[in-house]
């Protein structure tokens, strides 16, 4: 869980001032501004540091900080304090990026590093791996139940698996060729898939075999996942998840595999580093705290699945209600992964305009020049990248800000965006446009002729944006 908080602080600060910085796509300190104006007391609403301190120093602090509670946690240096200061710190970023840090791991990992302050080091706690073991069956039961209630019917005529490897948000490029097997495996993959969650994840509250058989599906699902798409850290949070399906038997065997390699010098070493034991005298006294707030956890876990999966009645509407009031925190959430999958990929390509020529400005993990393999990006989060397979899915309902934004930067302060090109942005461009591609993987024949990964139609541009009108601040 450290390792994957300390990726998430890295994947963060390499983009976080082109997010949400002064000169960012979506500035943090607009949004604070306006939030004070409205209302004094917005913090409840808007609970995140740099609501006081939208400073690109503070964005910086923030990240620094976070990167080091989750290394100190890493190297078993007060792991659960440091894990569970990280959670607010993490919420702070969840709730200042809005649409950018709106995805689903990024709420799992805030419960997660919440879960881990309920995991003590130096004895046994069942009840911490129960805990553990709820929030992976949640992750994975209410994905399965979203499966189920989509309203496209994908995953019941098996249809899901032979659209999923092409409409991904960040392939990668094993993904062409398990697009390219027949559909009769397609079908198979997408019963196998709603099969496993909603009725594989009552293995993992099952005794030892049916949780082992639970790690070697769910790990094989995952492992799946992690060849063939990008998402970030969230494969990694799962996996370490699925260490809860272990116990001390199958974790003696580990060891003992293991021997005197440096994985287990390195556990070794982090077991003699300071960590926060509690006097004896103390634990009958946060043992009663950590059982209470563990089942008010699994109370709020069950209402916030009843409002999300519930069909409407009163029961829906008051759980929804009750859930809305720590929503925002994130400390209890719904999952609903590949609730129904897209069946077209629509990509928009950014260009600007010298003299009488339109310059394409493809982004380094999107798809752009068919000939170019779908690269692999992962643990690392591309955020702008992601995003915008979003819009292009809905690009025919308006353009959302963060876009008009990057359009004015193409224009006005170039500088500031280039990162995000796989080529050079010019410094004085005349016009910007965006132009919208539907994408198909190619087939085997049409690789075999071209080399091509892609196949793509232009679907139009939007008018041209004259960049005149636009002055660096």
């Amino acid at each position: 869980m450290a390792l994957c908080a300390l990726d998430a602080w890295v994947s963060l600060a390499t983009q976080v001032h082109l997010l949400i910085g002064s000169r960012g796509l979506l500035p943090v300190a607009a949004l604070a501004e306006s939030l004070q104006q409205v209302e004094r007391s917005v913090w409840p609403g808007f609970p995140s540091f740099l609501l006081f301190d939208p400073s690109d120093a503070a964005i910086t602090t923030g990240i620094v900080v976070g990167g080091a509670l989750s290394l100190l946690a890493l190297l078993g240096v007060w792991p659960r304090l440091c894990l569970l200061l990280s959670a607010p710190l993490y919420l702070s970023y969840v709730v200042a990026g809005r649409e950018f840090l709106s995805f689903q791991w990024d709420s799992l990992l805030i419960e997660c590093l919440v879960v881990a302050a309920f995991i003590p080091r130096d004895r046994p706690s069942a009840g911490s791996h129960w805990i553990a073991r709820a929030l992976l069956f949640k992750l994975y039961f209410e994905s399965g139940i979203a499966k189920a209630q989509s309203t496209l019917g994908d995953w019941f005529d098996g249809s899901a698996m032979t659209f999923y490897y092409e409409t991904a948000p960040l392939p990668a490029w094993p993904a062409w060729w398990a697009h390219q097997l027949p559909e009769v495996w397609h079908k198979i993959e997408s019963f196998s898939a709603m099969g496993l969650e909603t009725l594989g994840a009552f293995l993992i509250l099952g005794p030892r075999p049916a949780r082992l058989a639970a790690l070697a599906g769910f790990t094989g699902f995952q492992i799946l996942n992690l060849g063939t798409a990008n998402y970030g850290f969230f494969v990694y949070l799962a996996l370490a998840l699925h260490v809860f399906l272990l116990d001390d038997t199958d974790l003696e065997h580990i060891s003992k595999r293991l021997g005197g390699s440096r994985l287990s010098q390195f556990v070794s070493f982090a077991g003699r580093l300071p960590s926060l034991h509690l006097p004896p005298s103390t634990r009958p006294y946060t043992s009663t705290a950590a059982r209470f707030l563990g089942v008010a956890w699994l109370a709020a876990s069950v209402v916030t699945g009843i409002a999300h999966f519930a069909p409407a009645g009163d029961l829906a509407d008051a759980a929804r209600r009750q859930a809305q009031s720590w929503r925002v925190y994130r400390v209890v959430n719904a999952y609903h992964l590949f609730g129904h999958i897209t069946q077209e990929r629509i990509e928009p390509e950014f260009q600007t305009r010298s003299g009488d020529r339109w310059q394409a400005h493809d982004f380094h993990y999107k798809p752009g020049d068919p000939l170019r393999a779908p690269p692999f990006v992962a643990p690392h989060q591309p955020r702008v990248d992601f995003r915008l397979w979003f819009y292009g899915l809905a690009f025919e309902r308006g353009t959302p800000r963060y876009v008009a934004n990057l359009l004015r930067q193409m224009c006005s302060d170039p500088e500031t965006v280039a990162a995000l090109f796989a080529t050079q942005l010019p410094s004085h461009p005349e016009a910007v446009r965006i132009e919208f591609w539907r994408y198909h993987f190619t087939t085997r024949q049409q690789r075999d002729a071209t080399r091509a990964w892609w196949q793509r139609q232009s679907l139009g541009a939007t008018p041209s944006t004259d960049c005149t009108r636009f002055k660096l601040d």
